[in-house]
């Protein structure tokens, strides 16, 4: 079967919005993509000030912001489509949403971005809330990308995606694994800011810095990393607990940035270790990681994750620039396809729900 459909995706580090059009190619259960098309359209400081104050507001202007958010969106999906003339192409759009509140302990999760709206605007189906009944069913409702690790690049060891967070997923000898590691590039990209920038080219500033040993032995020991997985972090971790800290320390920015590259080269380490502990590998076999995400183009932090995960025998793959960038927007697409063929895609094994579960509400964009 061949499927056309666009993914979106906002991530917490709030770079702006990915649309990516894809082909779907699945035969005897294995999947084959083409991203036809991607794009990320920035933010407006507008909507970067809405989305990050969005947890302020009270019920009824969180629902009018969602209402708002959700039009947005269907009118850049519009704008791409009239972009690459993709019209009566696309099959669905998946939409992940922007998380605004993540609190699984409670069973609750939200995504800004309501999909009725979506679909309204575009005249296309629309799959949302694509984390909600894996929370309801007593799971983290992250990650969900492993799906996609799984189907779309099962000849990787791990999968690593650092964006605002960082999440690892793994096939070990009898299910699949995954979970935030740590906050990412949303604390990178807050240090960033205060040189006016909006990120940390090629991680040119951390390389000028040096760790500072204090700092980094104060964000190795946050409790969370001590949990056991299935786990998932929002963004309050990285804004509100992990930046704080960094920015008490008082160390230069330089240091400040390399010092949070080491923290997260070190955390993923630590994630593959405690991964390894429940799987009996061979040793001395050479693993693969794939890297993507936001922080794959950050060299300096790549560097360190290799000499952090070399003693492990892991080499890392950064792939071509177009996966690296869109490889989330890519599997939301891939959910909303599944959730179409009424299939799972939401793993127990990852978020630790009662069951695998088939996710997303589905908004009809056009007449019977």
């Amino acid at each position: 079967m061949i499927y056309r459909a666009i993914g979106l995706m906002s991530g917490s580090s709030l770079d702006g919005l990915d649309i990516a059009f894809v082909h779907f190619h699945e035969n005897a259960g294995k999947w084959n993509f083409d991203i036809a098309h991607a794009e990320c359209y920035p933010y407006s400081v507008e909507w970067v000030n809405k989305l990050q104050s969005a947890v302020q507001l009270n019920a009824l202007d969180y629902q009018l912001l969602h209402a708002q958010y959700g039009h947005y969106l269907g009118a850049e999906v519009n704008a791409f489509v009239n972009k690459y003339q993709l019209h009566y192409q696309v099959q669905l759009i998946a939409s992940h949403g922007h998380t605004t509140f993540h609190m699984p302990h409670k069973k609750m999760t939200a995504q800004l971005g309501d999909g009725a709206a979506i679909a309204a605007e575009t005249g296309i189906p629309v799959i949302s809330e694509l984390r909600a009944l894996d929370v309801a069913l007593g799971g983290q409702g992250a990650p969900i990308v492993p799906i996609g690790d799984k189907l779309l690049f099962n000849e990787f060891d791990y999968c690593l995606n650092i964006g605002g967070i960082a999440n690892i997923s793994s096939h070990t000898a009898d299910t699949y694994v995954s979970f935030d590691v740590c906050a990412a590039n949303r604390v990178l990209n807050l240090l960033a800011s205060q040189a006016g920038k909006a990120y940390d080219e090629g991680g040119q500033m951390a390389a000028t810095g040096k760790v500072d040993q204090a700092l980094l032995d104060i964000l190795n020991k946050l409790p969370f990393y001590k949990e056991p997985y299935p786990k998932s972090l929002s963004n309050v971790f990285g804004n509100d607990v992990v930046y704080p800290l960094v920015v008490e320390q008082e160390c230069s920015l330089e240091d400040a940035l390399c010092t949070y590259a080491e923290h997260i080269a070190v955390q993923v380490k630590a994630a593959v270790e405690q991964i390894k502990e429940g799987a009996a590998e061979e040793k001395g076999v050479s693993k693969k990681m794939l890297v993507t995400g936001g922080g794959a183009f950050n060299t300096f932090l790549t560097e360190r994750l290799q000499h952090c995960v070399q003693p492990l025998d892991i080499e890392l793959v950064i792939p071509d620039k177009k996966t690296v960038k869109y490889k989330e927007a890519l599997i939301m697409a891939l959910i909303g396809v599944l959730r179409w063929r009424e299939e799972n895609n939401v793993l127990a094994s990852v978020t630790g729900a009662r069951r695998s579960s088939i996710g997303g509400a589905i908004w009809m964009g056009q007449e019977a």
